[in-house]
């Protein structure tokens, strides 16, 4: 049973602009938002014996204006999986169960990719009596642009194996900005369903609603799908369908959700389509393989949760299993998957909630557990396009790059190309090696990496010579500001060498590996000394008193490397335990606040399984309790569970590291 009540519960995550969550305990609290938390309105009504009750957002699109608003259905449950969300409702009579499932399928990338999202409606009589039962279901313009101010048009799908309709901006410029804080405004937003004389979907405007309400004929209400101003016309996709005489057997009905960007990515200079379009794939078919495909796609989606939830639950507890639920559209939700001119696939972030960076390397790396465990191919699409920038000309340093330009623009880095100051060398340097051995490991293709061997030595010996003692530098904390000496990022620069090692014995050059080998030893043995601190380790050498998560040892274990005491390791564990609060263990001594990814990876150096439970259960509770109703934020305050900053990262796919762990899949090195 499902017992978290989620900060933001996920209903339509496909990909950075095709995100919709619901910010309140109950679907009728408010509208449905987009993951900046812009309106991105649903409505959903079920009249039941001339009745009209409210299961999803709101009939009044303009908060200016009163109206007495049809009484909410009893909300009396709410799950979710890590690919489907399911609401349970009741009024009159009647329950309906309304299904949004997302089938990010990670063994079929042409269906994780398909940008289609599925809202599926059950109604059943609850008291033994038949109830006519009509549903009215609707998406509105918002989706469709970045600002409501702008302007929409619609139009009608001609097909016989369905109905559709679609929404696009007025102005269709691909790809025609970066940023943060925007939502997509080029390409069409699609609303399907199944053909059937009791189905029909209609564009209209929100005063729709109203007229369902009331049971009085909508059609006066239309809209023709001319442009119109978002804001002024709140235009809408509509399905309306009728249950008929509803009685104890589930009368069903399917709304699918759809957003063809036609363009999504700028990759140094080329336009670049997403992944399912990668054999010419119109956006009809695509609908049409969406629609027809809904009932095994589900099987499908409901085998893979009940592994994940199973291993999760084995590895960490049923909380542990629900974080998993939690990170797992959103983890690859922060990300679009798309071929280059070439047809390599790339799998590129968007840095989400911060400064929109595009593939960046820091963000790649907590959350690649998730894609080892299921998927190498997609974590050597994060690493493919900063192998490319790093080889081009365009890249001045002797490291590794952070990023490679600001959603969905990737040209090239915008804020510090030319200078050392933003740069994180020893940070990327640590993080490439240690993925691109762990993808080897995990069953991935060492082409890539072994096509990249000469720059990958580049970074390996920049480690060696800077790593175990660091420079004044940025980590992948950089909210903490530069940090001279930083332990933990000397840790990453020894598993960064290990990792080399490791990528030199799959070259099949055994004395490059042992001499890699050794001097990670040989740099974790002086580690071991300059971090001791009377029964844990610090947060910077020299620094006594200090103290930090060192999170970066995870791969010493994952790797089976051996290279630390494992009595330092249980002291760690130990320590953490120790500084605990409510809301989860601080990332350091500095402050209060924590990075949820981290205390997970953190937890997993525990030998003891309760020992993990204890360090992860404060996360849980943060989620459960945080005010910010926003999609899981990694950065929140272990003393208030407020939210920093950072929301929809796809970091949080770094939960999966204990599953990772006990599945021992790295262990080949």
């Amino acid at each position: 049973m499902f017992t978290l009540r989620p900060s933001s519960v996920p209903l339509v995550a496909v990909d950075p602009y095709f995100s919709v969550w619901s910010a309140a305990d109950r679907l009728t609290d408010d509208f449905t938002r987009h993951w900046t938390g812009q309106r991105h309105a649903m409505t959903g009504l079920l009249r039941i014996d001339g009745t009209a009750w409210r299961f999803a957002g709101k009939v009044q699109a303009n908060a200016e204006r009163y109206y007495t608003e049809p009484a909410a259905m009893t909300q009396t449950s709410l799950t979710v999986t890590p690919l489907s969300t399911t609401y349970s409702f009741e009024a009159a009579g009647v329950a309906l169960t309304v299904r949004f499932t997302t089938p990010l399928l990670p063994d079929d990338l042409d269906v994780l990719s398909r940008p289609a999202s599925y809202v599926a409606f059950e109604a059943r009589s609850l008291d033994g009596r038949p109830h006519e039962v009509s549903l009215y279901f609707d998406v509105a313009g918002e989706w469709a642009v970045d600002s409501p101010k702008q302007s929409v048009m619609g139009h009608a799908v001609e097909r016989k194996d369905y109905d559709a309709i679609g929404l696009s901006h007025v102005e269709q410029s691909y790809v025609n900005r970066s940023g943060d804080d925007h939502r997509i405004d080029w390409g069409t937003f699609y609303l399907a369903a199944r053909p059937s004389d009791r189905t029909r979907v209609c564009l209209g405007t929100a005063e729709r609603r109203k007229f369902f309400v009331r049971n009085e004929s909508s059609d006066a209400h239309g809209w023709d799908g001319t442009p119109t101003v978002v804001a002024d016309g709140q235009p809408v996709m509509a399905l309306v369908h009728e249950f008929g005489s509803v009685a104890a057997d589930p009368e069903t009905a399917l709304a699918v959700l759809a957003y063809d960007d036609i363009y999504a990515i700028e990759y140094f200079g080329d336009k670049l389509q997403a992944y399912w379009k990668r054999n010419g794939l119109s956006a009809e078919d695509m609908l049409a393989a969406a629609c027809s495909e809904y009932e095994t796609l589900t099987a499908r989606c409901d085998a893979f949760d009940k592994q994940v939830l199973a291993d999760g639950t084995a590895a960490g507890g049923e909380r542990y299993a629900e974080l998993l639920a939690m990170s797992y559209r959103q983890a690859i939700a922060a990300h679009k998957l798309v071929t280059d001119t070439e047809g390599e696939l790339l799998f590129l972030s968007k840095e989400c909630y911060s400064n929109g960076c595009m593939a960046t390397v820091d963000v790649s790396y907590p959350s690649v557990p998730l894609f080892l465990l299921y998927n190498p191919a997609l974590a050597e699409g994060m690493l493919r396009p900063i192998f490319k920038y790093a080889t081009s000309e365009a890249w001045p340093f002797g490291f590794a790059p952070h990023d490679i330009g600001q959603y969905p623009i990737g040209n090239g880095q915008v804020y510090s190309e030319n200078a050392i100051e933003g740069q994180m060398p020893v940070e990327e340097c640590g993080n490439m090696l240690i993925m691109a051995a762990a993808v080897c490991l995990a069953g991935g293709s060492p082409d890539l990496t072994l096509r990249h061997m000469e720059l990958l030595t580049t970074w390996a010996d920049y480690l060696v010579e800077h790593g175990l003692d660091p420079e004044n530098q940025l980590c992948t904390d950089d909210f903490a500001g530069h940090l001279a000496r930083n332990a933990n990022l000397s840790v990453k620069a020894v598993m960064g060498v290990a990792g080399f090692a490791i990528l030199k014995g799959i070259e099949g050059d055994s004395e490059a590996k042992e001499r890699y080998l050794k001097i990670a030893q040989e740099m974790a043995a002086k580690w071991e000394a300059l971090a001791d601190d009377n029964g844990h380790t610090k947060l910077a050498f020299g620094q006594e008193g200090s103290w930090s998560l060192k999170y970066n040892l995870i791969w010493d274990i994952l790797f089976g490397t051996g290279l630390f005491r494992k009595e330092t390791i249980r002291r760690e564990t130990a320590w953490y335990l120790k500084q605990r609060n409510r809301y989860g263990t601080p990332l350091d001594s500095r402050a209060t606040y924590t990075k949820a990814d981290w205390v997970i990876w953190s937890a997993t150096l525990a030998e003891d399984r309760n020992d993990f439970i204890a360090l992860t259960d404060p996360i849980w509770t943060m989620l459960n309790e945080t005010p910010d109703r926003v999609p899981f934020s990694d950065w929140t305050d272990t003393l208030t569970a407020r939210q920093l900053n950072f929301q929809h990262r796809s970091v949080v796919g770094g939960i999966f590291v204990k599953v990772l762990k006990d599945k021992g899949i790295l262990l080949k090195g």
